[in-house]
């Protein structure tokens, strides 16, 4: 500023340059930190993406053929992995289309299915707690059935409406269709718990 009397600059005093470089390094550090929280961000984002998409796909649920162990709009998550077991729930591909059906039997097992709904895997009654109401459904397929090498037989768990490895439009699923297998469900919240 000039000194309306002299003419002259005024000299800035000790204390306001002390502020003046606070401001400065509070900004520098500021910066800093923004920087760093944006880039933590993308890396956390971008990690779960991976893993999304890699590992542990996330699906929501679309129509009946689940209920009442899952429900349209419930959002799960699945877990990529080879081994299948008997009552696993699979989501797998289909025309372009994820299904989500249970694993009733493996490669070179046996299924009959009686005109009650009442399911056998090799000649042995299948307990099924998850099923409210046994069904025939859409079967076209001579029984008993042998599941084929390296395809496992599916079935929805509402047996009136699912088309699934009783029809031969869906068929037994290749472990190459298989997107995951269903551990968890995550939406609604009050919901929250593993997928059996």
């Amino acid at each position: 500023m000039k000194n309306k009397r002299e003419g002259q600059l005024e000299r800035p005093t000790l204390e306001q340059l002390e502020e003046q470089l606070q401001r400065e390094r509070y900004k520098v550090r500021y910066r800093y930190a923004l920087r760093t929280t944006i880039y933590t961000l993308l890396a956390v984002a971008a990690t779960a993406i991976l893993a999304a998409t890699l590992w542990m796909p996330v699906l929501q649920i679309y129509g009946s053929s689940m209920t009442p162990t899952l429900n349209e709009g419930e959002v799960v998550v699945s877990w990529k992995g080879g081994n299948f077991e008997r009552g696993d729930i699979i989501a797998f591909y289909y025309n372009n289309k994820i299904l989500v059906k249970r694993v009733i039997a493996g490669p070179g097992s046996w299924v009959d299915i009686k005109e009650d709904g009442t399911v056998y895997v090799d000649g042995a009654l299948l307990e099924e707690e998850y099923v409210k109401e046994k069904a025939f459904g859409e079967c076209n397929i001579d029984l008993p059935y042998q599941v084929p090498e390296e395809r496992y037989f599916v079935m929805g768990d509402h047996r009136t409406t699912s088309v699934d490895s009783r029809n031969t439009a869906v068929g037994c699923v290749s472990e190459e269709e298989i997107v995951g297998k269903l551990i968890f469900r995550v939406w609604p919240l009050n919901t929250i718990e593993r997928v059996k």
